[in-house]
């Protein structure tokens, strides 16, 4: 039934018409983007900020605030006119308040432009109010789950009785094409397991892909689908129908034991009386004729470019801004009394909110000694977790089904299993969902946590996705990947992981560690941990690895700096030949050094464990550890040698795998793939006698 005339429905009525307009005409200024979406979600998007958001723009990173995350990104011209109409404050990147609106007119006026705020897809970091970086469908929805996950922990350690400093709900705004994704239903079941009653997906029905009407590839009945999830499903009838969306959100608030879906039925474009489905159902500007009639169509001004009357200013400030303000002030308050009564969990709450880690957070990483016998690095990493983790009490994290073989468990006191019943536990077991994973975790470090998840590294390539959004939004995730390379042996090809450390360093912004003994696996986790706006893939080995003297070569320190000198030749002589090596690789390399050393063949090794954070060093010292006039060469790595020209040169050598595995004990293997220490040392004479 259509609403009552009142005042409050004609402003409403006037805020909506103003996202719409906007949006086309961002759109239409831009000669790009999306406009159907905006113009069909406007009515929900507008009932819920005007009406539920627990959200202060003026301070938008309040702890407490609802989350709000676009997931079908394409549509981006909604959210930018959203943060526009409620005046929603910059942030800078120092953190301090800034009198500039976090998008202005002039910004939707250069929707989709170089260097502007309103960029094609919404970016976490460039535009305050951006919850996440969304775009690739299913993405947004299962960070979503992340951000969930992340309220009901942040309540179970921080809340006490008469305190409640975290209780926020998560909302996504999500399409057909989200929930085609197989990470959406990945993460969609994880939310109903773990019973995340404060998350809501709104669903917009618009039964229209890119290739015409879903009925060419997506039958199924999605509420079915979700309620075998577990999860409550409300039904809105019409989009345009605000007492419907309404009802729908007060269900959601009312729902304690289950996420919810809204199945919110729309017509994509709606109010665009002439192309309804064609130029707005595939991603193109209206055109002036057909957004002249959209406006026509909405009571608004046909010649008119972004218009935004002042009623509709005072309108949104009347319903987000004074009730985030009075929500937001009184949290503040009960803060201050919160930490007279508990100083501790308030400075961890302080160190959170700012990105920062506890003054003793290292103080316990372990020291190996020296052990020909060793340990995989996997569980010399395990063993370092443990004890980053027991300092720093928001590091979480877990695995895609995985834990026991990638040592990832967190099994001192207290730490426990994340679970509905137990949402304090630091132990998140994610299923056999490696995107979802990554993605999850992506969630939570937008919420402020330190956080990291595991699988072998041939697995990284289902995680792909959510591992190059990370890079893109600069979180501090940790991608820990063991069974590193084909010495897991038996299990053959399809486990043996091949050509991924070159897929992972090719990322930009992803820093690809390959630690080579247990002494450089725990200088991993300290430059790791110790930095916060870079994502890590952690590459670590199965097999057992000698932990190396280092009162006998080069300190585990030097990985700090990406690569150092791990051994020179003996009585400072100047090295001829240079190995270099990461992980697993740099103990051959150290065996074909002392044969090298026992011909008098004068070698030098180094161990490069991360490209990405070596290449950021001055060229002083990569020359320094790899001197230019050494034009003698060789690189060994048990995968692709792809890359690895930019530290061999031209013409040096590089000992790797240019084919996929076999399924053989490790030993068989190595010989088999001519990985070996006697394969090192005679490619370093072949390239002496090239040199010469």
């Amino acid at each position: 039934m259509p609403e009552p005339h009142t005042e409050d429905n004609r402003l409403d009525d006037l805020c909506v018409a103003t996202l719409r307009t906007l949006a086309i005409d961002a759109v239409q200024t831009a000669n790009s983007g999306h406009p159907g979406a905006p113009m069909a979600l406007a009515p929900t998007a507008h009932t819920l900020w005007h009406r539920f958001l627990r959200y202060d723009p003026a301070d938008p990173l309040w702890p407490n605030r609802d989350r709000f995350v676009l997931s079908g990104g394409h549509g981006s011209a909604l959210l930018y006119a959203l943060l526009h109409l409620a005046r929603v404050a910059e942030v800078p990147t120092d953190a301090t308040m800034s009198r500039r609106p976090a998008v202005t007119l002039q910004d939707l006026q250069r929707f989709r432009q170089l260097d502007s705020r309103c960029a094609g897809h919404p970016e976490y970091g460039l535009t305050t109010g951006v919850e996440a970086t969304t775009g690739p469908l299913g993405t947004g929805v299962a960070s979503a789950v992340g951000m969930a996950i992340a309220a009901r922990w942040l309540a179970a350690r921080y809340n006490r009785a008469g305190r409640e400093l975290f209780g926020y709900d998560t909302y996504a705004l999500c399409g057909d094409g989200d929930l085609m994704e197989g990470v959406a239903a990945e993460a969609a079941s994880l939310a109903g397991h773990l019973k995340l009653a404060n998350l809501c997906w709104i669903y917009d029905s618009n039964r229209i892909s890119i290739e015409g009407s879903t009925g060419l590839a997506f039958t199924e009945d999605v509420g079915a689908r979700f309620q075998a999830y577990g999860w409550k499903i409300v039904r809105v009838a019409d989009a345009n129908d605000r007492d419907q969306i309404r009802r729908a959100l007060n269900a959601f608030r009312t729902e304690h034991t289950k996420p919810t879906l809204i199945i919110v039925e729309s017509t994509i474009g709606y109010g665009a009386p002439t192309k309804q489905g064609s130029a707005a159902a595939h991603g193109e500007p209206l055109g002036e004729d057909e957004a002249a009639g959209a406006k026509r169509f909405y009571g608004w001004p046909e010649d008119s470019h972004f218009l935004v009357p002042d009623e509709a200013y005072t309108h949104m400030a009347a319903g987000i801004a004074e009730r985030g303000r009075a929500l937001r002030q009184a949290w503040d308050e009960q803060l201050e009394d919160y930490a007279e009564q508990y100083p501790e969990l308030a400075e961890e709450l302080r160190l959170i909110q700012r990105g920062e880690l506890p003054a003793d957070w290292g103080q316990d990483i372990p020291a190996f000694p020296a052990d020909p016998k060793g340990l995989a690095t996997r569980d010399s990493s395990g063993q370092v977790l443990n004890a980053v983790a027991r300092n720093v009490p928001w590091l979480l994290g877990g695995s895609a089904d995985l834990a026991p073989s990638t040592r990832t468990t967190l099994t001192f006191d207290g730490a426990g299993d994340f679970a509905a019943d137990h949402p304090q536990g630091r132990n998140l077991h994610f299923g056999v969902r490696e995107f979802a994973a990554a993605a999850v975790t992506n969630g939570l470090a937008l919420s402020g946590l330190r956080a990291y998840w595991s699988t072998f590294l041939v697995f990284s390539d289902f995680a792909r996705g959510a591992l190059r959004l990370s890079a893109l939004m600069k979180l501090p995730v940790v991608h820990v990947f063991t069974h590193d390379s084909i010495a897991v042996g038996e299990d053959g090809p399809t486990h043996q992981p091949i050509e991924h450390l070159a897929s992972l360093r090719a990322m930009p912004g992803l820093d690809v560690f390959r630690p080579c003994d247990a002494n450089e696996a725990a200088e991993a986790w300290r430059v790791i941990t110790g930095q916060a706006g870079r994502p890590t893939a952690l590459a670590l080995t199965r097999q057992a690895l000698p932990t190396l003297d280092r009162t006998v070569y080069g300190p585990a320190s030097g990985l700090a700096r990406g690569g150092y000198v791990l051994a020179d030749p003996a009585g400072n002589e100047s090295p001829e030949v240079l190995l270099i090596a990461t992980g697993s690789e740099v103990h051959l390399a150290l065996e074909a050094f002392h044969k090298l050393a026992a011909d008098g063949v004068r070698a030098r090794v180094v161990s490069l464990p991360c490209w990405e954070l070596f290449e950021r060093q001055p060229t002083e010292y990569r020359d320094e550890v790899l001197p230019p006039i050494i034009t003698a060469r060789v690189a060994v790595e048990l995968g692709s040698p792809f890359g690895w020209e930019r530290y061999v040169g031209r013409d040096g050598a590089v000992i790797g795998l240019r084919s996929f595995g076999e399924s053989a004990p490790m030993g068989v293997l190595l010989t088999e793939f001519g990985i070996t220490s006697e394969a090192v040392a005679e490619a370093a004479r072949a390239q002496l006698a090239h040199a010469d």
